[in-house]
């Protein structure tokens, strides 16, 4: 059983406030060290429950935030930027299972740093009218290629919104969301324990599915108008509202590479704190 590991880090233990997630900041350093723990505990748990292969894609920011040189020599990682399918780089290789490790609730709720790839240019995005972030998101690529979602860490607030789009996936949570940048959060030797023994678990889910191509739909409000006009230059979106544009597309996947090129593009247009 190969499974695929998408670790992203404002889920992470002891992660809440920007200076722990931005590279280059000594809070950063810290943390760096948390993310690797989880990561390691969430390795050594999928091969006790039968794991052969574990391949871990750092998808935070810069992806290069894993420290390479502490990870569980048994997996290997995927490190750096510009992927084309980003988070979920490596999906179409065959995995059959993937776990969303340090993941974080969308823009819009409530949530430790909760956002949606940008960290606060966009207000709400939408997959076929339902209200998702990254993981919502990143499950329905999952599901398109036959892969099941095995674990979700995070928050308490990701955890239930898991429950929601995952309902079948383990789920653990690291801390207990207090506001955007606060948190009641568990030391590293605990949220080990706890990670480990439910990556283990979860490997009772593991297996390839049949996949499920179809349409669908995304839409993202920003908040402000001159993002979605920019946006809105992407052929196939279009402008529906002041903020909000959006786009269909024939597979999840062609729907998450527009997204990208939609972000990109918006990122692009934000001119300094007047956004």
């Amino acid at each position: 059983m190969r499974i695929m590991i998408s670790a992203d880090m404002e889920g992470a233990t002891g992660v809440t406030y920007t200076q722990d997630v931005i590279p280059g900041t000594e809070q950063w350093q810290r943390m760096r060290r948390l993310f690797t723990s989880d990561v390691n505990a969430c390795i050594a748990g999928l091969h006790d429950g039968g794991a052969t292969s574990v391949f871990v894609n750092e998808a935070h920011s810069s992806q290069r935030n894993l420290l390479l040189e502490d990870l569980d020599s048994r997996a290997a990682m995927l490190t750096g930027r510009h992927k084309p399918l980003s988070m979920m780089q490596g999906i179409d290789t065959g995995v059959d299972g993937v776990v969303f490790l340090g993941y974080h609730t969308g823009a819009g709720v409530d949530g430790v740093l909760a956002h949606t790839y940008l960290e606060n240019s966009i207000t709400g995005v939408w997959l076929d009218g339902t209200h998702a972030g990254e993981g919502r998101l990143n499950a329905a690529m999952a599901a398109e290629h036959g892969v099941p979602v095995l674990l979700v860490t995070g928050d308490d607030k990701t955890c239930d919104d898991a429950n929601e789009y995952v309902p079948d996936a383990r789920v653990v949570s690291v801390k207990e969301c207090v506001s955007r940048y606060a948190a009641i959060c568990l030391p590293p030797a605990r949220t080990a324990e706890l990670i480990r023994a439910q990556a283990a678990a979860s490997m009772e889910q593991a297996g390839r599915r049949t996949g499920q191509p179809a349409p669908h739909r995304i839409e993202v409000q920003f908040d402000a108008t001159h993002l979605a006009h920019a946006a809105a230059v992407v052929p196939t979106v279009d402008l529906i509202d002041v903020r909000r544009v959006g786009f269909d597309a024939p597979t999840m996947t062609e729907a998450m590479k527009t997204f990208k090129v939609v972000t990109a593009i918006a990122a692009g247009a934000v001119e300094g704190i007047y956004g």
